[in-house]
């Protein structure tokens, strides 16, 4: 099979204090399939882990992000040692859900389990909403959590969200969060 040897996109890296946010890579797949095969992970998302098929689907959704859309999510590393921690990002995933996120783009992080309780996904996620305020043409973005992930409202709330909405998603109740841009 052959190998891309560059993306049709030029994906911005961003950095932080701690972190490095970069494009995937196929060689994040074995450790983007073992974070998302953690039940600790996907928990709060579905009831099952993601098979290695499913979080290859999310790969190649994400890097179809950036190549039709302009945004998409990052792989989220420590940049003293390049550890993986997990990804953020944005995405239009057009969700059947109301009131509807049409037209705003998604954001959405999650973290591998030895990153927890680290302030890893507040600093992401700043990061991530930041470098949005200056690369969307939409005033709002959004997010959906479960009302049971406290650990995720917390982050969405530091980083500027607001409770728009409570709704279901899938037959479970779930929250909608907006954040718009100053």
């Amino acid at each position: 099979m052959p190998q891309a040897s560059h993306l049709a996109v030029d994906i911005p890296i961003l950095e932080t204090a701690r972190l490095r946010l970069r494009a995937h890579r196929i060689e994040d797949f074995p450790e983007c399939t073992r974070m998302w095969s953690d039940p600790n992970v996907t928990r709060n998302i579905r009831s099952t882990p993601f098979s290695a098929e499913e979080t290859w689907s999310r790969l190649l959704r994400y890097i179809g992000h950036w190549t039709l859309l302009g945004f998409g999510y990052w792989i989220i590393e420590l940049r003293e040692t390049g550890a993986f921690l997990g990804e953020a990002g944005f995405a239009d995933y057009r969700r059947d859900i109301s009131p509807s996120l049409e037209g705003i783009p998604e954001i959405g992080w999650v973290l591998a389990p030895d990153a927890h309780g680290k302030g890893f996904a507040t600093e992401a996620v700043s990061a991530v909403v930041a470098w949005s305020d200056s690369h969307f043409n939409t005033k709002r973005t959004g997010c959906i959590i479960p009302p049971e992930n406290a650990a995720s409202i917390r982050v969405a709330v530091k980083c500027g969200y607001r409770e728009f909405a409570r709704t279901t998603y899938h037959g479970k109740p779930t929250i909608i969060y907006v954040r718009d841009r100053p």
